[in-house]
């Protein structure tokens, strides 16, 4: 992946202080999206990280792994998975329960999304805390599948989320 590439997306991305709450600087991904040039080299990256493996589905996680997640399902030609927040899905749903940081939440998935033995990997934007990542790998091991890897677009180290994940191979573009 070349140097210039993480650059210019790295540029896309916009700081915004105190937001959610004072003392957070979040890390914006919208100019990214709204700029094609931008939101296409995003999406290769992932690309490029997924080619030469047998891969049968992306799972993305809800909102913004939605968005980069189907995008590399349907340029490799694979299914892709939602995982949501809890009574957001139609169907019948295996869940997983995450921390936060005053209580807990909860991940759901269909429970026919994945058939024991598939290949999957994760797509999400940022990995911070890797709660809601380990809820999403809980799910797809729960329906028997394989978990590759978790790709992230944004990784915000100082947080450590990729302990949440082992033993799967974490993979980040931007790191922080």
């Amino acid at each position: 992946m070349a140097a210039d590439l993480i650059e210019k997306l790295r540029a896309g991305v916009r700081d915004v202080p105190d937001f959610p709450k004072p003392g957070i600087v979040f890390k914006d991904i919208t100019p990214i999206l709204s700029d094609g040039a931008l939101f296409k080299a995003s999406i290769d990256v992932f690309l490029e990280r997924c080619r030469g493996k047998k891969i049968d589905k992306i799972v993305g996680i809800d909102a913004r792994g939605f968005l980069f997640g189907s995008a590399v399902a349907y340029e490799l030609g694979v299914g892709f998975v939602p995982i949501r927040k809890r009574g957001k899905l139609p169907y019948k749903t295996e869940t997983a329960k995450y921390s936060l940081e005053y209580g807990e939440a909860e991940m759901e998935m269909h429970v026919d999304a994945i058939s024991p033995g598939e290949q999957i990997v994760l797509v999400d934007d940022l990995l911070a805390t890797g709660g809601t990542s380990a809820a999403a790998a809980m799910l797809i091991a729960k329906t028997g599948g394989k978990l590759l890897e978790a790709q992230f677009l944004i990784e915000l180290e100082f947080l450590h989320g990729r302990q949440k994940l082992v033993p799967t191979p974490v993979v980040s573009f931007l790191k922080y």
